[in-house]
């Protein structure tokens, strides 16, 4: 029973982050961050026995800004924890690849029926973990009636255009959205904050209720939400920006903000009900495998949650998707909440916070761990590798090895490193030469996003190409 283990999970996930060395870790007391993993699970023959391995591990809040994308793909977009988890992953697939095309071996890999393609091994599979909700639509979470209502009631404003007192229904949180803005979600992570005074929670929080009066003067409370900072993509419905519960339109799809700036990465909600469908592996690897892999199961760790909204963003959103082609179907994971808190999370940073530590705010660095031998730590800082200088920005040395540029090169070394008589034969054109060449080769895959995108997600944005012709 996966609920009995999903304190397990994140207990892993924890003691894995622990023993990494404190390179772009959250300065205690002052600074925190979020983290992800991927877990390979191999269930043992007689079904009893489960070993649970961490394969990739990501932490990370920041995206950078549209302008600072680059058309060599030597820059890393989006440096949420999710998706550091999760192509970090993607390194660790491409080495068990190796292996199974070399004839060393897999643990995750064996040969499928299809000429040069692999398949998961029957008993192993893969979760992932995230200590927080995703940004985006899975935090669009109504607050309980049994939180503290950590400001003084506001007073109702309706029909006029002056409020008193400074009891403008706009929340404080708004006032400090710009400053944690990266992470795409405000949602108030300090609204469980049990430990804070009133006066002090108010500065990083709302009320769960909000007080609005009638004619009698007597208050009547209106449920309120954790809000979002990620934005409604262009072209669909805006965020109404009521009051309480009004004010977010849910279900939408919404792009990360950035620093000052746009950017054009999806929240991970969106992201992740994606994998959910077209798998997580991307269209390169889809080129080796029969089939796409999927996400068994996604542990949240202890933060604001709300089941019925994470089944909306991340699985009824894609319910109905139909005519995908082999290999592909709608797998979305089955969702589980832990009891176990990240000790860097926002919350718990605040309640260790000293007086003259400064200003609380996200780390600005994204680490990522995954099971490879060579180089399995790759530490970064607005999308390049931490501490370059700027003389260096541009070369290899900057480059993570996340990058899109780094993985795809990984990918050609695989291709490299397999027999011509075993390449897939999607992989057998002479003609494939960028990396736009060898994504759009992925048939089957570029099939299925289409499929995605027209019945489900027709306001995705289109990747820009001249952003993907790099060699």
């Amino acid at each position: 029973c996966w609920d009995r283990n999903a304190d397990e999970v994140a207990k892993l996930c924890y003691e894995r982050f622990s023993q990494l060395p404190r390179r772009g870790k959250p300065e205690p007391g002052r600074e925190w961050t979020l983290l992800a993993a991927v877990l390979q699970i191999t269930r043992g023959a007689d079904s009893h026995s489960v070993a649970m391995e961490v394969v990739s591990l990501g932490t990370g809040t920041k995206c950078i800004g549209q302008t600072a994308m680059s058309p060599t793909g030597d820059v890393l977009n989006d440096s949420h924890a999710e998706v550091i988890a999760r192509r970090g992953c993607i390194r660790y697939l491409i080495q068990e690849l190796h292996g199974a095309v070399s004839g060393r071996g897999s643990s995750v890999f064996c040969a499928a029926d299809e000429r040069g393609k692999w398949k998961l091994r029957p008993r192993v599979s893969f979760l992932l973990f995230t200590s927080h909700t995703p940004c985006g639509d899975a935090s669009i979470i109504p607050m309980t009636d049994s939180q503290p209502q950590p400001c003084p009631p506001v007073t109702s404003v309706k029909g006029h255009e002056q409020t008193d007192g400074g009891g403008d229904l706009k929340r404080k949180a708004e006032e400090s959205e710009t400053k944690e803005e990266d992470r795409g979600d405000t949602e108030q992570r300090g609204s469980l904050n049990f430990n804070k005074t009133s006066e002090t929670s108010s500065q990083t929080s709302s009320s769960a209720v909000l007080a609005q009066t009638d004619g009698t003067g007597l208050h009547h409370q209106v449920s309120d939400i954790h809000r979002t900072g990620a934005k409604c993509v262009p072209g669909g419905p805006a965020d109404p920006l009521q009051p309480g519960v009004g004010y977010h339109s849910p279900g939408v799809l919404r792009v990360k903000p950035g620093r000052g700036e746009p950017t054009l990465s999806l929240s991970c909600s969106d992201k992740m009900a994606r994998w959910g469908v077209l798998g997580f592996q991307g269209a390169l690897l889809s080129h080796y495998l029969q089939e796409a892999l999927y996400f068994s199961t996604m542990v949240v760790g202890k933060c604001p949650y709300d089941q019925e909204v994470m089944q909306r963003a991340l699985v009824t959103r894609c319910a109905c998707v139909s005519d995908l082609p082999a290999g592909f179907a709608v797998r979305p994971p089955e969702l589980l909440q832990a009891t176990l808190e990240f000790p860097f999370s926002q919350a718990q940073t605040e309640l260790q916070h000293q007086a003259g530590q400064g200003r609380i705010s996200p780390c600005g660095a994204a680490i990522s761990w995954c099971n490879v031998t060579e180089q399995p730590l790759d530490v970064t800082a607005n999308g390049y590798k931490h501490g370059v200088t700027k003389k260096a920005l541009g070369t290899a040395k900057a480059r993570s090895l996340l990058c899109k540029s780094e993985l795809f090169h990984s990918f050609l070394s695989l291709v490299s490193a397999t027999d011509p008589s075993a390449l897939p034969d999607s992989l057998r054109k002479a003609e494939l030469q960028t990396y736009w060449d060898y994504k759009q080769a992925s048939q089957s895959y570029q099939q299925a996003w289409q499929q995605l995108r027209s019945q489900a997600f027709p306001l995705w944005p289109r990747s820009d190409r001249n952003l993907l012709l790099f060699h």
